[in-house]
């Protein structure tokens, strides 16, 4: 029996976990459509870290493309959402519902952000009013 294999499968498992969560090496030269399909996809095998790299490298690279700000600060506070980081996700919600309301070319902005962040807050506000927390969907006790 080789032992030896036995060993080095544990110490590889360990080494190769430890890589994956740390910081991703993006390229500088991928495009904005190709920074939110690498994050959906991290996102997608439940590797939140690497997804909202992605998502920040994209407001950070792209600032002037309201449907690609929209689409990161919403799946940012999605994430958050998803991990049950209520009041952080409610902050970034909310925080994108005002990035509409305080754009004059709010009809230029991809609408689905505006509909579905309103939605997950009041979802936000339903689980907290379970667990005894009275606030309202902006935040307000």
């Amino acid at each position: 029996m080789n032992m030896g294999k036995y060993i080095l499968f544990p110490l590889f498992a360990v080494l190769l976990a430890s890589c994956m969560s740390g910081p991703v090496d993006i390229g500088s030269e991928l495009t904005a459509a190709e920074l939110v399909q690498r994050a959906q996809e991290a996102s997608d095998r439940n590797r939140y870290k690497i997804s909202l790299q992605y998502y920040e490298a994209v407001l950070e690279r792209f600032p002037q493309d309201m449907e690609y700000v929209c689409a990161a600060e919403y799946e940012i506070a999605f994430i958050h959402y998803k991990q049950k980081k209520y009041d952080e996700a409610r902050e970034e919600f909310t925080s994108l519902l005002a990035r509409y309301d305080n754009n004059p070319d709010e009809e230029l902005l991809p609408q689905q952000f505006k509909i579905l962040s309103r939605k997950i807050l009041d979802t936000i506000t339903e689980i907290e009013n379970r667990r005894g927390k009275t606030r309202t969907p902006t935040g307000e006790e």
